[in-house]
């Protein structure tokens, strides 16, 4: 099927296919031709047109499906607008003869549909080019309307509506004709003409102004009419079509209204006129009396739903500001008309009508108002309710009974009030902690006027007030406490009113039920003020009859509300709950039975709504208490639900006696039985809170805004029939026939109606019976068992009920998969097959297609693979039936179903599904949608089964794909919406597998298209489908959504430029085409998605569009920084003009005067020209938050994504060499602009996000410097910003949440060091000393409005934030201490302007926390050791104190246990500084400990002292204070360190070793833990445990601090027992030495053996940063020889572990050293022959100097001088020093081995140890070797160390060790030294080398005796003056060669004094030598006033010593 990509049709190429595949030819060259002819060129088509029309016009009649026919026309249409429109009348022609065509069979119908559509798409296209010839086609259009079946009638008036768009008011002479024709079939039996119609009169309002003047009534009475047995899609465009005319008749458009002088409709009429569907349906508006007595139904129900949705078009038409001003007067109109009684005739209907107003109002008032007017919105309601309140009133005192109509009027307020306080609930739910104003407004008693409605005397009023203060409580927590209070205040004081109970009990209830999502609680006394007053309610109920119901139902419902608090609370109460539970019921049978005889009617209801009640609290409990069901509870509460259960046995009986008003109670009784038996369950629905009390606090189901259960009597058959299910299981075989069979004589005994319903119940029951056996893994039985459920279910498959069907097919399929046989699935599979194959009665091929359909859903591919081949041909076959549209969806949904479930066994039988479902794409009419929907299921599911073949080149699966893909496009262009989402997850699958072969360009602009679409269904698969994308490619999607805009621009009339906003409002004119535009404007798609946010509700569509955006925001944030920025600030910018609301009132009524005296002309023609760019609907709260975190995100990417985001002048120099860059540095005036917004907001979620955001620029940029102010930090000049978003956070009424959050921020900025001035810093750290004020109050002050654990937070936020800061001060402190006290002056030198003025001394900060240190250093211990309690295991419970700790109450321990961990670590480290720089010489007297102690502690601070309650405080020692707070601080770390979580903050563990390090600088912690090894030990082996776990080098690097600490405490403590022991027995010197681990034989005990576990610890990380040490590496075969080079971090935890290793010797014995000394030289030698390496600038790393440094310390360790021992240490250090010197033998494959370090460590070898230990010949050879290695080498700076090197060895004490260095080097050195006259030195290395060569010389002259003085000096002398330069050669020479001459000179005039007589001899005995040096000196003389500037080279010291870079000696 290749196309031949030419324009016209490839006809040779057609002539060669199948007949079957012509028509998606077809297909597939018009969709081409399509998207060639815009971008065509123009002479091109121009050439070609004659073949192309000839071709087009040619397909007409060539019966062209549906789909291809709306392309065909859209092409000829384009191209006669394209090209030349010469022959466009001879086609209209054409067109006309074939629609005037008699012939009126089937197959002449899409030739005469396809003439149809060319003409509507010819007119739309060219419009008045074709002006002259309109009257003729509408005439003929309009005479075969009238002949014309259903699919033409729909195709006619969908091209009148077209003509009509073209032609605009050109067309007004035909415009009655084609009303008076069109209006009749607005009641056409086809639901699809009926859409029809309503849309081309939809087209004609616009310029037809008779249509909303003179005929509006008959419009309105035509539109009611219409919506009678209507379905969705009738109603959505008949409510549209009402809505318009209505609202245009209020305020007409201009043009229309310029041209005629029309009478316009006022808002009564109108409102009058709907009112009337609304109230009285389609039946007229004869008002007389005598119809309204006749009225036998109620208002149908369709036209009801369908006016409810044309009051909302009618709105959103308005628009907003409309809304705005005139809510006052559309709230009573819509109020009134629920409280009108023929909207409420039952109580059904009521609900009913109810519902339709209360989304009247959530649709306008929720979206087009924005925050502002919403609580101007909320106040009109106010109002409202409190006037109804006021009439009820004056019934309800009216004693005498003068007001004879009361009763009617107060039943009919109650349905006012319920929409009323439902509306205002929602909106202050949605507005959150933004209404705020509306309770603060004392004017408006908001509060007060929705607590007066809970004396309504109606239970739904109640019901509805009380939730509406559960909404009021959960978006302003601070109010939901003192609510509690009142309420239960008022329920004291009004005890006798029934009412009062009721309604204060329902309040309470409602309010508890809040609680769980108000995050911060309420406090845990209210619990028991709950179970007092319901007890108290319990126990009055029988004092008076008056009250008894109301108070027993009170009780429970409390008691019942109570639960949801949880287990924290409840666990408290638990005794008494079962106490009471069990007291409700009888105990026994005889109880029972003696009951049944007493009591009257009245009495047995009050027991049975009492056993109601506790039936209800114990289903409450189990929910929302499953943690306390232990076995025992559980058996306690059987026995009243046993007792229940016989109860209900015998309530028939009492009924009888005592009359059928009791059957409610006992029904109530029985759901609640039911309920708790069936844990859990929610039911939804069109219900209503008072036919179920409880709902108002359970949670609602999720996406429901009101709970609405159902009424009593569906409830109860709902929970039976799920109950059934659930026991089903567990009931024996027998029971189970037994029951099976009752339910088949029950359906034969009842008749008609009933035996439907019946049998829907039935079905229902054993559907959920089936799906339990399924769940429960078991089967269904025996023979018997199966034969009766199998009857039972086949009788229904050919039931007439479609529902019955289905659930018999469902039944079906669950069977066999619990039966599980294959002969049983055989059998049913069998019986369907053969049923099918004769039957042809729609009803039963419907049921048996679908029985297959289950069979394979519920058995799996694998289970009925066999029944495969057969099942797909039948249902294919089915599926052609066109006669049937009914069989043919049942059919496709089957086989949807079976391509689900057979997965790839499907494989095989895709082409032929695939090429079905293509050709009932093209020739089902469009009008059966459910076809279409059925259709692309099935495609949805081919494609999901062929999958990731889908991106195969093959050629079987590129026509595979090609057919998906143009049913996707068939689909994605049908006017369904239900087809079109089918369509965009079809094209999202396809997506998934084959992404290269999905069209992007196309599919974005229609999923932005859809965004603006009135169908959620649409908006959800456009979201997820764009979510998807973006994953993947948003960079693209963002531009093809952009070239949406780009082309609207080009489009202006063809009405895509609709407001962006507002789904309907706009310019009116276009608002009904199909194509609601997208107004993409330059904020792009997400722009778009940003205005979404604020409209949209439903939950699944805010979280994809949140995933959308921050998919977008990853990949694009950083190249479009300014782009994202301006958005988010866009958005966060509606904050500041939400602030100026806060003191509504004041400047308000100016305003609204001036608006009203706007006359009303000017004020509708401004509303057509509002300012289209601004949205209508201000950013809401949580779009702002959403926003903020953006913020945050987008930092976030930056810090990944370059530097020179943070780093001024990077970006500055990046900006100018590029102004396209965009760095973050500089807008950071914006980001705290935005942060400070967010902060300072009324919402509290959006001030924890703007917190937050803070936090991150604060962290973020604090170091980033200010490049004009060297020394200064950007952030500095924001510090005011800084302090003013943080200082509301502080305030009295600011949530903990906040002030904690706040808290962070604040120590944070202050340990930022960016404000350098201290009054600066004041302003912020004033705001942390007022907290901690708080903090002192202790817990009983404040008032509580929180939950205790509220206040922990609080509490610990502001102990961790002064933590941090003093953690930040002793940081400065001891930096300042260590840096060199800098001279003052040298700044002022060199910079004028900034002078050292306003620097602070280094430590100033601690001067602001040491005031605080006394109290805070007891708070801080105190909250450490609450942690400790916290965290010791469940068994250890009973050890905590039962009155709780510090900070934290009993009750709240679980939730305190999450605050604690946030909040210990910097707590921990600031206690270690403490103790470190004082504490441990400060005691703490139990006084002073009671003092920093809150009062309510007082009882407890001898808790915090460690001792038993009511002992007398007895006074500790100061060690013994120390000892405890010791074993605190250890007990933490170690607890903690054991094993952090995962999840831990890296922060937390550097904080610990932290903690740690300090607390082991202070004596007293040293001794402390060097007294106990075995803690040593245990903290080792934890460090171990930790580097296991936890990679980042700075942990280690931590972690090796700690343990040198330990080490060094080790050390310390034991050199301390050698000097007392040496003090003691100077004798006995050996024991001494004894002392250490390893004792006398020198063996370690893992686990006892500090030295042992450091080395394990220390081994690892030296294996982990270095493999190729562990011998098990390098010996492995994979091991590879190469070796990185360490990097700098790791080249410090090396080095910092050699250091360690080389102390571990001295904690030892002698014997324990010979232990681990083998080891630990091992290890060192190893490292240097690794590290050390050449570096390019001779740079000695970290590991290589502390190698060094460890062999010196090991070589010169004391142990060596015992006897014992010496024989051994004498080997190591031999066999060490032969390794050095066996790894310095330079190879040729190693990297360059660095010399230098090599023979430094011999040389410390040479030095340290003594001459009998190395003097061996060998070991000196090789020495020797290795030194003239180095005097021979080419590197000068070699040479230069080795001649230092050597200096030391030939100084060497010791003269048997050095001579035979000297003897065998010297005269090598003095040859090198000889060869300099002739190579003199070019560098200041080679003249470094030299000179240290000369000294060496000179120092051998110093050693040598007198008598070799002369011939040593006769050496030296001779080279120094060759050295000289003559005078002409001087002045030519290098400054290098100066300087050697100069060198050499100074030496010279040095030695002749030295040395005077042996000079004059050597000078004597060579004159030439003689005369150079004198001219040298003469010339030097000459030239004193230059040299005078040089300072003479350091001459040769006499004292030996040696200057390396590290010095080691």
């Amino acid at each position: 099927m290749e196309l031949a990509h030419s324009l016209l049709l490839n006809e040779e190429a057609l002539a060669q296919i199948t007949e079957a595949k012509r028509p998606v030819f077809i297909f597939e060259w018009l969709r081409f031709l399509d998207k060639v002819l815009v971008a065509a060129n123009k002479t091109d088509v121009k050439e070609k047109q004659k073949k192309l029309v000839e071709q087009l016009t040619g397909l007409i009649s060539s019966s062209p499906g549906p789909p291809t026919r709306k392309l065909l026309a859209k092409n000829l249409a384009a191209l006669y607008s394209i090209g030349d429109t010469f022959t466009v009348f001879q086609t209209l022609d054409k067109c006309n003869d074939i629609i005037k065509n008699k012939d009126d069979t089937a197959a002449y119908l899409p030739t005469k549909l396809a003439a149809v559509a060319c003409v509507g798409a010819f007119y739309e296209k060219m419009g008045r080019m074709l002006g002259s010839s309109f009257p003729e086609t509408v005439n003929n259009l309009l005479k075969s309307l009238k002949s014309a079946e259903s699919q033409g009638r729909s195709e006619i008036l969908m091209s009148l509506q077209k003509v009509l768009n073209g032609l605009g008011g050109a067309a007004a002479s035909c415009h009655r004709d084609i009303y008076k024709n069109a209006r009749s079939l607005l009641t056409d039996r086809s639901m699809a003409v009926r859409c029809a119609v309503a849309k081309c009169l939809l087209e004609l309002q616009n310029e037809a102004v008779f249509m909303w003047t003179a005929e509006l009534e008959n419009v309105a009475t035509l539109c009611f009419k219409a919506l009678e047995n209507s379905n969705y899609a009738v109603r959505v465009a008949v409510s549209k079509l009402l809505g318009t005319v209505m609202a245009t008749a209020l305020i007409p458009k201009q043009a229309t209204v310029m041209r005629q002088n029309v009478k316009r409709a006022t808002l009564e009429e109108v409102l009058e006129l709907m009112a009337t569907g609304f109230l009285r349906g389609g039946s007229g508006f004869l008002k007389s009396g005598g119809e309204m007595l006749k009225v036998g139904g109620s208002v149908n129900r369709e036209v009801r739903v369908g006016v409810t949705q044309a009051y909302v078009v009618f709105v959103t038409t308005l628009g907003g500001q409309w809304l705005e001003r005139n809510f006052a007067t559309f709230l009573s109109h819509v109020l009134d008309l629920v409280s009108h009684p023929r909207a409420t005739q039952t109580h059904v209907e009521a609900v009913y009508s109810r519902r339709c107003v209360s989304f009247i109002l959530r649709a306008t008032v929720g979206s087009l108002l924005g925050e502002k007017a919403q609580i101007a919105a909320a106040k009109d309601i106010c109002q409202a309710i409190g006037k109804q309140m006021k009439a009820v009133e004056a019934v309800v005192n009216d004693t005498n009974g003068e007001n004879k109509s009361g009763a009617a009027d107060v039943a009919a307020s109650q349905h006012v009030m319920v929409c009323a306080l439902q509306e205002l609930g929602s909106l202050v739910q949605s507005l959150n902690a933004t209404a705020s104003p509306l309770i603060q407004e004392p004017s408006l008693g908001l509060l007060e006027t929705v607590t007066s409605v809970l004396l309504h005397p109606s239970m739904a009023a109640r019901l509805a007030a009380a939730w509406c203060l559960r909404c009021v409580a959960v978006a302003l927590p601070f109010q939901l406490t003192p609510f509690l209070d009142r309420c239960a205040e008022r329920l004291n004081n009004l005890k006798t009113s029934p009412e009062a109970v009721s309604g204060y009990s329902f309040a309470m209830a409602a309010l508890l039920g809040g609680v769980h999502q108000c995050p911060l609680g309420i406090p845990h006394a209210k619990g028991k003020m709950v179970v007092s007053i319901a007890e108290d309610l319990l126990r009055t109920a029988a004092q008076n009859s008056r009250l008894s119901l109301q108070r027993t139902q009170a009780g429970w419902l409390l008691l019942g509300a109570l639960m949801t608090l949880g287990p924290s609370v409840v666990r408290y109460h638990l005794p008494k709950m079962l106490l009471l539970w069990r007291n409700v019921f009888p105990r026994s049978l005889k109880e029972l039975e003696a009951e049944k005889a007493r009591g009257d009617s009245f009495t047995w209801q009050v027991t049975l709504e009492g056993r109601a009640g506790a039936l209800c609290a114990m289903r409450s409990f189990v929910a929302h208490c499953p943690e306390l069901l232990t076995e025992d509870v559980i058996r306690k509460l059987m026995t009243p639900i046993e007792c229940a259960m016989t109860m209900m046995s015998h309530i028939p009986s009492v009924i009888k006696a005592h009359g059928a008003h009791l059957k409610a109670s006992a029904a109530m009784v029985r759901l609640r039985l039911y309920d708790i038996l069936l844990q859990p369950n929610s039911a939804s629905g069109s219900g209503a809170l008072e036919h179920d009390p409880s709902s108002i606090y359970l949670r609602i189901p999720a996406g429901e805004a009101v709970p609405g259960p159902l009424p009593l009597g569906v409830s109860v058959i709902d929970a039976s029939v799920a109950l059934f299910g659930v026991v089903f299981p567990h009931v024996s075989y027998k029971h189970r026939l037994q029951m099976l069979d009752h339910f088949a004589e029950c359906v034969k005994q009842a008749k008609g109606v009933r035996q439907q319903a019946v049998q829907l119940n039935i079905f229902t029951a054993v559907l959920s019976a089936l799906k339990g056996l399924a769940e429960n893994k078991s089967t269904l039985g025996p023979e018997e068992v199966r034969k009766s459920a199998l009857t039972l279910v086949m009788g229904a498959l050919d039931n007439p009920n479609p529902i019955l069907r289905c659930a018999a097919g469902e039944a079906l399929g669950r069977m066999a998969q619990v039966v599980g046989e294959a002969t049983f699935i055989a059998r049913m599979a069998q019986f369907s097959f053969d049923k099918l194959k004769s039957a042809r009665d729609v009803v039963s091929r419907t049921g048996h297609s679908l029985a297959l359909g289950c069979l394979h859903r519920y058995v799996g591919g694998i289970g009925s693979g066999q029944h495969l081949k057969t099942s797909v041909s039948i249902l294919l076959a089915l599926a052609q039936d066109g006669t049937s549209p009914e069989v043919q969806t049942w059919s496709l949904h089957s086989l949807a179903l079976i391509v689900d479930s057979s997965g790839p066994m499907y494989r095989g039988y895709v082409e032929p599904t695939l090429s079905l479902v293509l050709t009932l794409l093209l020739t089902v009419p469009p009008s059966h949608t459910e076809v279409h929907q059925c259709l692309g299921r099935c495609l949805g599911a081919i494609i999901t089964t062929v999958g990731p073949e889908l991106q195969g080149n093959g050629a079987t699966i590129s026509t595979i794909r090609s057919s998906c893909l143009v049913g996707c496009a068939i689909t994605q262009d049908h006017s369904d919406s239900l087809v079109q989402a089918a369509a965009i997850s079809c094209l999202q699958q396809l997506h998934m597998f084959a992404p290269r072969h999905v069209n992007l360009s196309s599919l974005v602009p229609s999923l932005c298209v859809h965004l603006c679409s009135s169908h959620l269904l649409l908006r959800r698969a456009a979201v997820a489908c764009l979510r998807q994308l973006a994953q993947r490619e948003a960079a693209e999607v963002c531009e093809y959504a952009m070239s949406l805009a780009k082309n609207a621009g080009d489009k202006e009339n063809s009405g895509v430029n609709i407001n962006p906003f507002a789904p309907g409002v706009g310019s009116r004119r276009d608002s009904h085409c199909r194509h609601q535009g997208v107004n993409i404007t330059e904020t792009g798609l997400e722009g778009v998605l940003f205005g979404m946010l604020d409209r949209e509700t439903d939950r699944k569509l805010c979280s994809d569009i949140h995933d959308t955006l921050g998919h977008m925001l990853s990949s694009l944030a950083v190249e479009k920084l300014s782009h994202w920025l301006m958005l988010c600030k866009d958005v966060l910018a509606a904050s500041s003009d939400m602030s100026t609301a806060a003191p509504l009132g004041g400047g308000k009524d100016e305003e609204s005067e001036k608006k009203d005296e706007m006359d009303d002309d000017t004020m509708f023609t401004t509303l057509g020209e509002e300012d289209k760019s601004k949205p209508s609907v201000a950013p809401r709260w949580a779009t702002r938050v959403f926003a903020a975190d953006c913020l945050c995100r987008i930092i976030m990417l930056c810090e990944n994504a370059n530097k020179a985001h943070f780093d001024l002048a990077m970006a500055r120099s990046a900006k100018l060499r590029n102004p396209k860059n965009d760095l973050l540095v500089l807008h950071l005036s914006d980001l705290i602009r935005m942060a400070f917004m967010a902060a300072t907001d009324h919402s509290n979620q959006l001030r924890m996000a703007g917190l937050q955001a803070l936090e991150d620029i604060i962290k973020k940029f604090a170091s980033v410097s200010e490049p004009e102010f060297p020394g200064h930090v950007i952030l500095e000049q924001y510090q005011a910003n800084v302090g003013a978003a943080l200082r509301p956070a502080f305030s009295q009424d600011t949530p903990s949440d906040i002030t904690a959050k706040a808290c962070q921020v604040c120590s944070t900025w202050i340990g930022s060091e960016v404000v350098s001035d201290l009054n600066d810093l004041r302003r912020v750290h004033n705001l942390l000393v007022s907290s901690l004020d708080k903090v002192q109050a202790g817990k009983g002050s404040s008032s509580q409005l929180y939950q205790e654990s509220a206040t922990t937070m609080e509490k610990l936020a502001v102990l961790k934030a002064w933590a941090e800061v003093y953690v930040v001060a002793m940081k400065i402190k001891k930096e300042a201490e260590t840096k060199p006290k800098r001279a003052i002056k040298n700044t002022d030198d060199e910079e004028e302007d900034f002078g050292t003025v306003d620097e602070l001394p280094p430590d100033s900060l601690i001067t602001l926390v040491q005031p605080e240190l006394p109290i805070l250093s007891r708070l801080w211990l105190a909250a450490l050791k609450d942690y400790a309690l916290l965290t010791l295991p469940a068994e250890f419970a009973s050890q905590l104190p039962p009155d709780g700790g510090a900070f934290y109450t009993p009750e709240t321990i679980d939730t305190a246990r999450l605050h604690y961990r946030n909040s210990w670590a910097p707590i921990l480290h600031a206690v270690a500084l403490w103790l470190n720089s004082a504490g441990f010489n400060a005691s703490e007297s139990p006084e002073e400990a009671a003092a920093a102690m809150p009062n309510s502690q007082k009882r407890s601070s001898s808790i915090i002292l460690n001792q038993a309650p009511g002992t007398p405080p007895t006074t500790k020692s100061l060690p013994e204070i120390n000892k405890d707070r010791m074993h605190l601080i250890l007990g933490v770390s170690i607890q903690f360190l054991c094993s952090p979580r995962p999840e831990e903050p890296v922060e937390h563990v550097t904080s610990c070793l932290q903690a740690l390090h300090t607390l082991l600088d202070s004596p007293c912690a040293r001794i402390h833990i060097a007294e106990d090894q075995l803690l040593g030990v245990e903290l080792l082996s934890v460090m171990h445990r930790l580097l296991l776990t936890w990679d980042p080098p700075s942990v280690q690097l931590l972690v090796t601090g700690v343990v040198q600490q330990i080490v060094r405490a080790a050390q310390d403590y034991l050199q301390e027992k050698r000097n007392t022991l040496n003090e003691d027995d100077i004798k006995e010197k050996e024991t001494c030495l004894v002392l250490g681990e390893g004792g006398e034989n020198g063996g370690l005990v893992p686990g006892k053996s500090l030295v042992f576990a450091a080395m394990e610890l220390l081994m690892f990380i030296l294996v982990r940063h270095m493999p190729h040490l562990s011998p098990k590496m390098s010996d492995s075969p994979s091991h590879v020889s190469a070796k990185p080079q360490l990097s700098e971090e790791s080249a410090r935890l090396v080095a910092a572990t050699v250091t360690i290793l080389s102390d571990l010797p001295s904690l030892c014995s002698p014997a324990g050293c010979m232990t681990i000394l083998p080891t630990i030289l091992f290890l060192i030698t190893r490292v240097l022959k690794e590290t050390a390496v050449k570096s390019v600038d001779n740079q000695v790393s970290p590991p290589v100097s502390a190698t060094l440094q460890a062999i010196k310390t090991i070589v010169t360790l004391p142990m060596a001088k015992t006897e014992e021992t010496h024989k051994q240490w004498t080997s190591l250090i031999r066999s060490t020093l032969a390794s050095v010197l066996e790894y310095s033998q330079p190879e040729g494959t190693k990297s360059v081995l660095d010399e230098v370090s090599m023979l430094t460590a011999i040389a410390l070898f040479l030095w340290s140890a003594s001459t009998e230990i190395i003097g061996v010949q060998s070991l000196q050879n090789g020495c020797i070797n290795r030194f003239k290695n180095a005097l021979n080498s080419c590197d000068p700076w070699v040479q230069a160390k080795c001649y230092q090197l050597l200096l030391s060895v030939f100084q060497h004490t010791n003269r048997a060790l050095s001579t035979p260095y000297i003897h065998s080097l010297a005269p090598i050195m003095v040859e090198k030294l000889k060869a300099v006259e002739g190579n003199r030195p070019n560098s200041n290395t080679e003249l470094l080398a030299v000179q240290e060569g000369i000294k060496v010389l000179e120092t051998l002259v110093a050693l040598g005796e007198e008598q070799n003085r002369v011939q040593l000096l006769a050496l030296l002398v001779p080279i120094l003056i060759s050295y000289l330069l003559n005078e002409n050669a001087f002045a030519s020479a290098s400054t290098i060669s100066k300087d050697l001459h100069e060198f050499a000179l100074q030496n010279l005039m040095h030695i002749g004094p030295l040395y005077p007589h042996a000079f004059k001899t050597v000078m004597g005995a060579a004159p030439e030598l003689k005369i150079r040096l004198e001219t040298a000196v003469r010339a030097s003389q000459a030239n004193k006033a230059k040299a005078a500037a040089r300072q003479p080279p350091p001459t040769i010291h006499s004292v030996p010593t040696i200057k390396l870079k590290t010095s080691f000696f």
